[in-house]
């Protein structure tokens, strides 16, 4: 028997998804760092683990603030799957970059596993994406920012 009903562990998912959109959009990533438990591993295959809710709390808040995830505006999931017998979240996220206004979404996948520790929180995150098809995305994000940019530098101009 499950430990904890399905749809406990989902409510916990969607708290998690609106808190890393709040994030992404304000730039405070307390709500997101507040689904963990206060032991919470946190483990990121390209950045490394990170250990309890403050620790998380100041890497999310440090990272995103740099250059590129600054840029990054949303977290939509494309698909997920949740054991309920271990209490596990699976899914595909997109990291979002910000809208240029062109017409195109510049987005690249991570695969994300959640543990559930009850009363609405995640006791383990781990996240793994491909840093290369990451870093081809953003650069042609940055293409394309700077072809509409350029245009509007040299119309000031005139």
């Amino acid at each position: 028997m499950a430990r904890w009903k399905r749809k406990e562990i989902e409510q916990a998912f969607d708290k998690f998804q609106a808190a890393a959109l709040k994030g992404a959009q304000t730039k405070d990533w307390s709500d997101w760092s507040n689904c963990f438990t206060e032991d919470a591993t946190y483990f990121e295959h390209n950045y490394g683990r990170y250990w309890g809710r403050q620790r998380i709390h100041e890497w999310i808040t440090h990272t995103m603030d740099q250059w590129p995830a600054s840029n990054m505006t949303a977290f939509p999931v494309r698909w997920y799957s949740i054991d309920k017998e271990k209490g596990w979240v699976f899914a595909e996220i997109m990291n979002r970059m910000e809208d240029l206004g062109d017409g195109n979404i510049y987005e690249e996948p991570n695969i994300t596993i959640l543990h559930y520790a009850g009363n609405g929180l995640f006791k383990y995150e781990e996240d793994a994406y491909n840093p290369n098809n990451m870093g081809v995305m953003i650069g042609q994000w940055l293409t394309a920012k700077k072809a509409i940019e350029q245009p509007k530098k040299e119309k000031s101009r005139d």
